[in-house]
């Protein structure tokens, strides 16, 4: 490519750019650069036209994403929702030809600094780096102190990171799409044991895939498993290897620590799942209530509003 063609195709692309005004747009031109990218591959123009063509699509991307993450600031709350009906709802993702990995990504690119967006489009380090670095602050930030006193009853739900490509932006189901995730060393170095009494209970979410590595994090917080409880979510998630509908809620003890009520519950509780990512039903909750009634009970890594008579300890219940 010669540097008159190299400065036409330039400003074409920085005024396509400019005027991509909304998300469609932003999207067909990022697809239109990495067509040209492919087709400059193909005729052999060399690797500066190539880098020339993706550097524009990550551009768009980057805009793109800015104006998805607008458009989520800018959605109606229920309330609004409910008093109005003229508000204009924001387009929804399959409105605008997006899956929910597209959208994740363009919003983590256009959440970077302009130096790391750069950095990226340059070639000096890949959007996976960028990516794990910025988990490695929103972690760093958002991580709040453990609360002191001794505690009886432990309920835990933890970001548990997955060793596949659905624990990053790389599919719409990874954890991290929705908070930090830790791993089982990050995990094991909490320092529950110290928040635990001399005969404490642990009821610890977990799923199948990590449902081994998990007994080094209830080791390494002083306690035992006993037994457990299986959620039938009713409705299925894909799987490796069989089509997902459930979870385990295992129960761990440390010294002695029989549940206070006689009353033996079901240990298959069918109750469909939300929409919302990890939550889960507060069912379970008032079965450890029921079973323990006694002392001081702390939810670990809350993700939601408790109820007074229990401690939280989270990023995302505030």
């Amino acid at each position: 490519m010669n540097e008159t063609n190299s400065l036409i195709i330039f400003t074409k692309a920085s005024q396509m750019l400019a005027e991509a005004d909304t998300i469609q747009k932003a999207k067909e031109l990022k697809n239109l650069a990495l067509t040209a990218a492919d087709w400059a591959k193909r005729k052999g123009m060399g690797e500066e036209a190539i880098l020339h063509c993706r550097s524009y699509a990550m551009r768009a991307e980057i805009k793109m994403g800015e104006m998805l993450a607008q458009t989520e600031r800018a959605k109606p709350g229920p309330e609004k929702k409910d008093r109005s009906h003229d508000v204009t709802e924001p387009p929804t993702l399959a409105d605008l030809g997006l899956s929910k990995r597209e959208s994740a990504e363009a919003q983590m690119l256009a959440g970077l600094s302009e130096e790391k967006q750069e950095a990226v489009i340059g070639g000096k380090t890949t959007r996976t780096a960028a990516r794990r670095e910025k988990q490695r602050e929103n972690t760093k930030r958002k991580t709040t102190p453990l609360p002191t006193g001794k505690y009886r009853i432990f309920y835990a739900d933890p970001p548990w990171k997955y060793g596949d490509s659905r624990d990053g932006l790389s599919t719409a189901t990874g954890a991290t799409t929705h908070y930090p995730t830790m791993s089982i060393s990050e995990l094991c170095a909490l320092p529950i044991l110290e928040l635990a009494e001399d005969n404490a209970v642990l009821f610890l979410w977990v799923t199948s895939p990590i449902l081994p590595e998990s007994f080094r994090v209830i080791e390494a917080w002083g306690f035992k498993y006993k037994a457990s409880f299986v959620w039938d979510k009713i409705r299925h998630n894909l799987g490796h290897y069989n089509s997902v509908r459930h979870e385990f809620l295992l129960i761990c003890t440390k010294g002695s620590c029989l549940p206070d009520s006689p009353k033996l519950i079901d240990s298959v509780q069918s109750i469909e799942k939300t929409s919302k990512h990890s939550q889960k039903p507060e069912e379970f909750r008032k079965m450890i209530d029921i079973m323990y009634f006694n002392g001081a009970r702390i939810e670990l890594f809350a993700r939601d509003k408790i109820p007074a008579n229990w401690k939280a300890w989270g990023n995302e219940n505030e």
